[in-house]
């Protein structure tokens, strides 16, 4: 039912933004803003229950906690960026949206590193 809640309200923002987009164009951004940040913020209830579940998985294997804490890390990165480069889109500013995204994906590469290495490490344990 929450995706019916997120439809509604991005639906909602979108015709308000078109309709202002004519007359007031500045309040069009804000309204976007504000439309994102809202679902932005619904949407944190279920990166909460995210991380609950992760933690339950460590609870009950092995897994070491810095390898959840990079997944969370991934999470958000993507999230924020995400969120970003849309507003910047959405304002105009298409270069700088894709500048923001090509930042994400390096900085996800580099978070993403110490795992990769681990899983080399161990892919080297079994054919040694």
């Amino acid at each position: 039912m929450d995706i019916i809640k997120i439809s509604i309200l991005g639906f909602s923002g979108m015709i308000l933004g078109i309709l202002l987009k004519e007359c007031k164009p500045e309040y069009s951004f804000y309204i976007s803003f504000a439309c994102g940040l809202c679902i932005l913020l619904l949407a944190t209830s279920k990166v909460s229950y995210l991380v609950e579940s992760l933690q339950k998985i460590q609870s009950n294997l092995p897994v070491d906690a810095s390898y959840l804490n990079i997944l969370l890390k991934m999470i958000g990165l993507t999230y924020i960026g995400q969120f970003s480069s849309s507003l910047c889109r959405d304002a105009g500013y298409s270069a700088i949206a894709s500048q923001i995204e090509i930042f994400c994906k390096l900085s996800l590469m580099v978070i993403s590193m110490p795992v990769l290495l681990t899983l080399l490490d161990v892919i080297q344990g079994f054919l040694a």
